[in-house]
């Protein structure tokens, strides 16, 4: 009786520990939209639709460019293209993005790159439109440009 008593008790303190901690957790803050598209037309790869998928904890913020109509012309390893995705802040300036993160593109195939790391602060509203997203592989820069404002609307972080 006294094992099941103390087997029961250690149960519930383990419960309030685990949810004392989900209620002290960070919480993940919200952007919205979380995907967007634009038109891109890129100096190496053709143009065409292209979707932006952005995430944020707290002032960190990843965003992933990914389309299946811009293509790479040759086979890309895993992580081996250096971006840069800046976005036009719409109370001025600007934020970037950048990494080396890339899943192996094989020649022809569309393009994806992030996510790429940035820091955002709350109430950011930022637009691929004016701004551009520069792609460094093999040694060749290629540069790439919204032809318009991104569809839904700009990324807003809280």
């Amino acid at each position: 009786m006294t094992r099941m008593r103390l087997g029961s008790a250690a149960a519930i303190a383990a419960g309030t520990l685990a949810a004392t901690g989900l209620a002290f957790a960070p919480t993940a803050a919200a952007v919205t939209p979380q995907t967007a598209t634009i038109a891109a037309t890129c100096s190496i790869g053709g143009s065409g639709a292209a979707t932006l998928t952005a995430t944020q904890t707290g002032t960190a913020a990843t965003v992933t460019l990914s389309s299946t109509e811009i293509t790479t012309p040759l086979a890309v390893a895993q992580d081996s293209a250096s971006s840069t995705l800046t976005l036009v802040n719409a109370s001025g300036g600007t934020t970037a993005f950048s990494g080396t993160k890339n899943p192996a593109i094989p020649a022809g195939g569309g393009v994806t790159v992030g996510p790429l790391d940035g820091t955002v602060a709350s109430g950011d509203s930022l637009e691929a439109y004016g701004g551009s997203l520069q792609i460094v592989v093999f040694g060749i820069t290629i540069t790439c440009t919204a032809g318009g404002p991104q569809s839904p609307g700009p990324f807003v972080f809280e």
